[in-house]
């Protein structure tokens, strides 16, 4: 009997519903989706290349912003394997998970003119 699936039989990873529940958690929140934008633009980056204004629109200190980012942001997005962060080296870069959001990422980026004015 022929597999009626038509993705069947090419090696294209397809998230289940947990996977894309982690991507958009990772997305929910505007640093973590702007720490993956600058990855989708140079990798590695380190945290030095990180700008506030890359970061946040806010105006938030550095030194509170770099705290979140230590604590929270990066954390989260290493143990979903979508980045890896060198703590010593503040260098970060795309992880082994990255090409389930990459793409996420890169839909985001082609359509930012028809999303929200808030966004990212």
């Amino acid at each position: 009997m022929k597999d009626m699936n038509p993705s069947a039989g090419d090696d294209t990873h397809h998230p289940d519903g947990a996977e894309l529940n982690r991507v958009f958690d990772a997305l929910r929140h505007p640093h973590r989706r702007r720490i993956l934008l600058a990855l989708d633009e140079h990798n590695p980056r380190t945290g030095d290349e990180l700008t506030r204004e890359e970061l946040s629109d806010t105006g938030e200190d550095r030194n509170r912003l770099m705290t979140k980012l230590v604590h929270v942001h990066l954390p989260k997005l290493a143990d979903a394997g979508y980045i890896t962060w060198e703590r010593d080296d503040h260098v970060i870069e795309r992880g082994p998970n990255y090409g389930d959001i990459g793409p996420v990422i890169t839909l985001l980026r082609n359509h930012q003119d028809e999303l929200p004015a808030e966004w990212p």
